[in-house]
C-alpha cells in the first residue's frame, strides 16, 4: 500500500481519482489547490503525488518543485490538458516522473502509478547498493560443517520465518552481518530491503540522522528532507551491526521504535509508523555495559528475545580448510589467476593459528597469499602468520596481573639480552659483565629464551647487520 496526494481542484474527478486509488489498496489524501498541497507535503510523507498542472494558488510546476525541494525521492506523475503537454514536457524536466493527458482512463492511470512506485522502490535499493558496493561482503553463504557452526545455523532456520528481533554476538570478524542477511533472505520479507548500518562507525550526531532520517532545515547542511534507514527498510529487514557503541541517550529512541513501531525524523513532529524487523549484532559483553550504565537495559532485553551465538574460528577450526578453499577459488577468479591449492605446510600452519580477526583475517590472509603467489600453491611464506609462544597462548587463554608482569618483565629481559648479544657479536662473558650478572645466570637466561646456541646468535647478528 502506499500514501498518495491528489491535487485537484474539480470535486467531481478528485472524488473519482480518490475512490478509484483507495479501491486498490493505497491510502489517499486530497489538496484543491498548490498551496495546501505543498503544506501536506511537509507534514506527511507520500510516496507519490498526482497533481493537476493548471491549479488555484501554486501551479502544478510550482508544486512539483515545492515537493521535490522537500523529498527529492517522491515521485510526481502530472495531469494535463491536450493543449499543454508542451508544459508537461517541462515538468518532466524539472523532475516529474511522467504526464498523463485528459481525459484518461483509470487502468492507464493505475498502471502509470505502479510504475512510479516501483521506480521509487529501485532508487531505494540503488542508494543501499552503493553503499553496499564501497565495502567488502565477505562470504557469499555460510560456509562449514562443525558443531557450532551447524548450531548457529540450525537457530537461524527456526528464527527465519518469525518476524522476531534476533540479537547475534560473536567476536569481530565472525561474519554476524552473512548470518542477518541469512535471516532476512530465509523470512517472508525477503522481498522486501535489507538495510545494515554499522552504530560505530558513524558518529553520534550523525547516527540519529541516519536511522530516523530529517526534515528540511533540521540542522546546517539540511536543504531537504532525508529518509533514515528505518524508512527505507520498510517492508523488510534492518540490522544494527555493533549496537553496544551506541550512545545511550539514542538507546531511547530505538527502544520506542521496537515497542510502538513509530519515530519522528531529526527536527519533525509527524509521526512516521513502520514495518521492520530488527536484527543487532554486538562484539561486546553487553550485560557488562548494562552495568558500567553505557547501555539500557530494557533495550536488552527488547533485542535479545532471541540471540544466536556466532562461533569464533578457533573453536572451529575443522571449517578452516572449507573457508580457505572458498576464498582461493573466489580471490583467483577477481585477480584473473589460474587456481591454487594450499600446501600441506600452509593449511597446518593455519590450524595452529589462534586467528584473533576470524573469518575476515582469514579471508584477508588468503587474498595476500593469492598476491604473492606465482607458482600452483601457496606455501607458508606466503600465507605469512606468526604462531604464538606458549607464553603468549597462556596470557590469551586468560591471566592474572602477576601474570602479565612476569611475561613482561621476560620479554623486556630477552630483548635487553638480544641487543647486548648483537653488540657484543655473541661473546657472551662481555656480554655478563655490561648487564652486571654472573656467566652462570646469563647462560641459564640464554636457555630459557632460547638464544643459547651459536646457530641463534648468528641469527640475531646477521638480521642485525
Amino acid at each position: 500500500m502506499a500514501s498518495i496526494l491528489v491535487v485537484e481542484d474539480k470535486s467531481a474527478m478528485q472524488q473519482m481519482l480518490s475512490t478509484t486509488l483507495s479501491g486498490e489498496g493505497h491510502e489517499v489524501d486530497s489538496a484543491v489547490d498548490g498551496n495546501s498541497a505543498i503544506e501536506r507535503a511537509r507534514e506527511k510523507r507520500y510516496d507519490l503525488v498526482l497533481t493537476d498542472l493548471k491549479l488555484p494558488g501554486a501551479d502544478g510546476l510550482k508544486v512539483l518543485s515545492e515537493i521535490k525541494e522537500i523529498d527529492p525521492d517522491i515521485a510526481v506523475i502530472v495531469m494535463t490538458a491536450f493543449g499543454t503537454i508542451e508544459t508537461a514536457v517541462e515538468a518532466m524536466r524539472n523532475g516529474a516522473f511522467d504526464f498523463i493527458t485528459k481525459p484518461f482512463d483509470t487502468d492507464r492511470l493505475s498502471l502509470l502509478i505502479k510504475r512510479a512506485l516501483e521506480n521509487r522502490r529501485l532508487v531505494a535499493e540503488n542508494i543501499l547498493l552503493r553503499e553496499e558496493l564501497a565495502q567488502s561482503h565477505g562470504l557469499t553463504e555460510i560456509i562449514g560443517k562443525s558443531a557450532k557452526i551447524k548450531g548457529a545455523t540450525d537457530l537461524v532456520q527456526k528464527v527465519s520465518p518469525s518476524d522476531t528481533t534476533v540479537l547475534l554476538l560473536g567476536e569481530s570478524g565472525t561474519g554476524k552481518e552473512l548470518f542477518a542477511r541469512a535471516i532476512h533472505f530465509l523470512s517472508t520479507r525477503k522481498d522486501g530491503p535489507f538495510v545494515a548500518l554499522n552504530c560505530a562507525a558513524i558518529p553520534r550526531e550523525l547516527l540519529e540522522n541516519e536511522l530516523f532520517g530529517s526534515e528540511k532545515g533540521a540542522f546546517t547542511s539540511s536543504v531537504s528532507r532525508k529518509m533514515g534507514k528505518f524508512e527505507i527498510a520498510e517492508g523488510g529487514t534492518i540490522f544494527l551491526d555493533e549496537i553496544g557503541d551506541m550512545d545511550i541517550s539514542l538507546q531511547a529512541k530505538l527502544l520506542r521504535v521496537l515497542q510502538e513501531k513509530k519515530f519522528e525524523r531529526l527536527g519533525g513532529t509527524k509521526t512516521i509508523d513502520v514495518n521492520v524487523r530488527v536484527i543487532a549484532a554486538s562484539n561486546m559483553d553487553l550485560k557488562e555495559a548494562i552495568k558500567k550504565r553505557t547501555f539500557r537495559e530494557d533495550l536488552f532485553y527488547r533485542l535479545s528475545v532471541f540471540p544466536i551465538i556466532i562461533p569464533p574460528l578457533r573453536e572451529r577450526r575443522e571449517d578452516i580448510a572449507a573457508l580457505a578453499d572458498y576464498f582461493i577459488n573466489r580471490f583467483c577468479i577477481e585477480m584473473n589467476k589460474k587456481g591454487k591449492t594450499l600446501s600441506r605446510d600452509a593449511l597446518a600452519l593455519m590450524d595452529k593459528y589462534h586467528w584473533p580477526g576470524n573469518v575476515r583475517e582469514l579471508e584477508n590472509t588468503i587474498e595476500r597469499a593469492i598476491i604473492l603467489c606465482e607458482g600452483k600453491t601457496i606455501t607458508p611464506e606466503q600465507i605469512a602468520i606468526r604462531l604464538p609462544s606458549s607464553a603468549e597462548i597462556r596470557l590469551r587463554e586468560g591471566a592474572g596481573l602477576k601474570e602479565v608482569a612476569a611475561h613482561a618483565q621476560a620479554e623486556a629481559e630477552r630483548s635487553l639480552i638480544k641487543r647486548v648479544l648483537l653488540q657484543t657479536r655473541g661473546n657472551k662473558r662481555k656480554t655478563a659483565e655490561i648487564l652486571k650478572i654472573d656467566y652462570t645466570t646469563l647462560f641459564e637466561k640464554l636457555k630459557k629464551y632460547g638464544l643459547q646456541t651459536k646457530k641463534e646468535v648468528s641469527e640475531e647478528i646477521t638480521a642485525y647487520n
